[in-house]
């Protein structure tokens, strides 16, 4: 039941992997409303308003009261003008009148549901709009198209598209409907685009994949802490809160080719950096920015002096890991200055940062130390090598398994944790297990109460997937095995696969695209058939933050229209699809939460132990919080802290693994001679599907914008302010250009919440890791140009020791 108009109801952010804790009010909602229009449209009449609640923040682990400008504004998004409230599907696949009123027909052109203008991203798809219809149409019409498409081609010519933000229980629905009713491999998320290199890295070398094997705030007792590829600052600024240990002891290393917001955190007043508050200066960090794509080879020569200077950890490394001396052998080679010539990173600085991790590792005396990886290190061809490097790092000084210390790579998207552990991954099954373990497909298919031999095998991973669809390549080429169907769920392709261009390709080859959304996304505007569903705070569920905590979303306001939960359309295609009875489908969030918590049993991510009731007494009584995994064993408290007493793998010692620097796989050339790097800004999030629609954030950052530095605008005549072009072998993308010493003179920077001209996935590479399967998005190889020639005066005085971009505080 919902709570009544002004009764706080406990939930959290819809955003990343934070969590952070905040209370949803509801308002009482206007007589009569209709649902919000375009500007200068009037609101059709008769159709229910979103309710949009009143946010505060709440005092919760991880966020401790605060939260940053998209959390502030997060309710805005749940009244979108073009919110979607009716099923829509294309006028040309319907076979009668069945689609709605010629009114609700003319709202849904009047905000962009139908035929775009030539240069959308749905030209030469789209040859007739989307109309509204009845759910009955919408969902008889998908049934029978996917049933035609199985019995002519087979299962896997079906596919399957999840989101690293759908809560556990859909996350679980959607595996489950894929390999039991649908019956096809071919099922992957966007997780693949986030987290896949850390999870490889983690289970590679530890057993088990738990982003942080440790609560957040443990963080905050550190003496040291090294931050590679992560702008926390900008991407979840609650939790720079938990670095003010590290940097009081002027032990904060950020290692990022660009003075990032995070990366000034390491810098004392002097240099534009932070104050104690009583007027004396803060000590402090280092910030180390390596040419883009060699942090691997960072890690290799801080390793290595670690080693050579005798600051290991030798006890802990004998009792605890194996395979350290094939490590050690291949490090020998990295010395600071082979380091230096590589990545830029003076040898020198590199020993002052070996020397402050070692001396505040426990070997040492030190208060703790902790190494934390995140996407910009992890989205690399080298990805899971780099993983790997910083755990063998964190390994040779004694952190993981130790409180206090460790190693942990930072979760971007809101349930990327529970939505790899539960059966949208490619090779996984629910309770991270194995999809290819005879054991773990026949505890699964007995929960749900399927023939084991039934169950497919793996699928392709995300890249590989969208590479697949069609039933004709790009090169011309049939396949009878390829997907030529896709049911995209919490996922905006269009901008935030790489290599977009060709990925828009491939979904226009498709026989059908059905997209669950709540806006009319660039995805969604390429879909035959778009269902509306329910957003966070209309709906239950849980989530897994980026430390392991499993948390309860609740619903604070009802959905708008007809939108529905993804529970209710899974459980309404598989009955249409002839599922049997006996395999069931429940809509409940906490109905299936419990068949989840049973099929996970056993698993590395177990969750039996757990139920919405016993989250639910947990929080009421002001406990921890509960943290997998948490066996169905009488009063198991769950596991806050990790590998204390063993590690995850048959012998319970870590696993340290020799690798080597390669460097990106799209290196700079004369045609191509800048390094590109994207990343987030503090405003927008991901694809920018929901932020793009809050004023107040879409207001701050309008548009898509390039850093370069000036010494390099000067060079290539690119003048600050202008016209620019980035062109890579994939494509070309334009936006405006702004001169920073923030990135490195042979590097550009651009943020990609942006769709169209302006989408920087349309020059990423789309070269993944062979061992995750995740794409290189963070550097590659472009020409830079200005669209309108102009004269470029050489830089002013002053500017080279102008501060980054960011302009807004970092949280509030």
């Amino acid at each position: 039941m919902l709570a009544a108009p002004g009764t706080a109801v406990e939930s959290h952010c819809p955003y990343c992997a934070l969590q952070c804790g905040m209370s949803l009010t509801p308002r009482a909602a206007m007589p009569d409303a209709g649902v919000p229009s375009a500007p200068g449209v009037p609101s059709a009449p008769g159709v229910p308003v979103a309710v949009v609640p009143e946010v505060q923040p709440r005092d919760f682990p991880t966020n401790r009261g605060g939260l940053c400008q998209k959390g502030w504004t997060s309710a805005a998004v749940l009244g979108a003008a073009d919110r979607i409230t009716t099923p829509l599907v294309r006028r040309s696949l319907l076979t009668g009148t069945d689609h709605l009123t010629d009114s609700a027909e003319r709202r849904a052109e009047s905000v962009g549901w139908s035929d775009q203008s030539a240069d959308s991203a749905g030209e030469g798809r789209r040859v007739s709009p989307l109309v509204p219809v009845s759910w009955d149409v919408a969902l008889d019409l998908v049934a029978s198209r996917l049933a035609a498409l199985a019995a002519e081609h087979g299962p896997q010519t079906v596919a399957v598209f999840g989101g690293g933000g759908l809560t556990n229980e859909k996350a679980y629905l959607l595996g489950k409907f894929a390999r039991t009713v649908l019956r096809t491999p071919n099922i992957d998320y966007n997780g693949r685009f986030c987290m896949a290199s850390a999870a490889a890295g983690m289970n590679r070398s530890f057993g088990v994949d738990r982003g942080l094997p440790f609560p957040l705030s443990d963080l905050g007792g550190a003496q040291a802490v090294l931050l590679l590829g992560s702008n926390v600052a900008e991407t979840m600024p609650p939790a720079v809160q938990h670095l003010a240990g590290a940097r009081a002891a002027g032990g904060l290393v950020v290692v990022d080719p660009r003075r990032s917001a995070t990366a000034r955190l390491t810098e004392g007043p002097a240099s534009g950096g932070h104050s104690d508050g009583a007027g004396t200066a803060a000590a402090q960090g280092v910030h180390l920015a390596p040419v883009p794509g060699t942090d691997l080879a960072v890690l290799l020569g801080l390793l290595h002096v670690v080693l050579a200077e005798g600051l290991a950890d030798r006890a802990y490394l004998a009792e605890r890991t194996t395979g350290f001396d094939d490590v050690a052998r291949s490090v020998a080679g990295w010395w600071p200055e082979r380091v230096e010539t590589v990545s830029g990173v003076p040898a020198d600085e590199l020993r002052r940062v070996a020397r402050l991790l070692a001396a505040a590792a426990p070997v040492h005396g030190g208060a703790g130390a902790y190494v934390l990886t995140g996407r910009g290190v992890e989205q690399s061809t080298q990805g899971t090598a780099t993983v790997t490097a910083a755990i063998n790092l964190a390994l040779a000084l004694g952190l993981p398994g130790r409180v206090g210390s460790g190693y942990g790579a930072i979760t971007g998207q809101g349930n990327g944790q529970g939505g790899r552990e539960h059966g949208q991954k490619a090779d996984q099954l629910p309770g991270y297990r194995k999809i290819d373990d005879p054991a773990a497909r026949e505890h699964v298919a007995a929960v749900w109460g399927v023939d084991p031999a039934s169950l497919p095998g793996p699928g392709l991973p995300a890249v590989q997937l969208l590479r697949s669809l069609g039933a004709t390549g790009p090169d011309g080429a049939t396949a009878p095995d390829r997907p030529r169907a896709l049911l995209v769920h919490g996922s905006n392709l269009v901008v935030s696969a790489p290599n977009a261009g060709s990925v828009i390709d491939r979904l226009r080859s498709l026989d059908l695209l059905v997209v669950c959304d709540f806006v009319p996304s660039e995805t969604a505007l390429l879909a035959d058939v778009v269902l509306p569903v329910t957003q966070w705070a209309e709906e239950e569920g849980t989530m897994t933050s980026l430390e392991g905590r499993v948390i309860r979303r609740r619903a604070a306001v009802r959905a708008p229209g007809e939108a529905r939960s993804e529970l209710w359309i899974l459980a309404e295609l598989a009955r249409r699809l002839g599922a049997p009875e006996t395999l069931s489908f429940p809509t409940d969030p906490a109905a299936v939460f419990d068949e989840l918590a049973r099929a996970s049993a056993g698993g590395p991510a177990d969750y039996s132990g757990l139920s919405h009731a016993r989250l639910d007494a947990d929080e009421a009584a002001g406990g921890p919080g509960l943290f997998w995994p948490v066996p169905a064993r009488a009063g198991h408290p769950g596991t806050p802290r990790l590998f204390l007493d063993r590690f995850g793998t048959p012998d319970g010692r870590a696993r340290m693994v020799a690798v080597d620097h390669a460097g990106p796989s799209d290196e700079v050339r004369p045609d191509a001679p800048v390094y590109l790097v994207t990343g987030r800004v503090l405003q927008h999030y991901q694809s920018g599907a929901q932020t793009h629609r809050v004023a107040e954030l879409e207001r701050l950052v309008a548009e898509p914008y390039v850093e370069l530095h000036p010494v390099l605008g000067f060079r290539i005549g690119v003048p600050d302010g202008a016209r620019v072009r980035l062109t890579s072998a994939r494509g070309r993308v334009e936006a405006t250009a702004r001169w920073t010493d923030a990135v490195r003179p042979d590097t550009v920077f651009m943020p990609f919440h942006w769709s169209g001209v302006g989408s920087v996935n349309q020059v990423t590479t789309d070269a993944t890791d062979p061992i995750s399967g995740m794409p290189e998005f963070k550097v590659c190889a472009v020409d830079v140009s200005v669209v309108d020639a102009a004269v470029v005066d050489a830089p002013a005085v002053g500017t080279l020791d102008r501060p980054g971009t960011l302009q807004k505080e970092l949280s509030t």
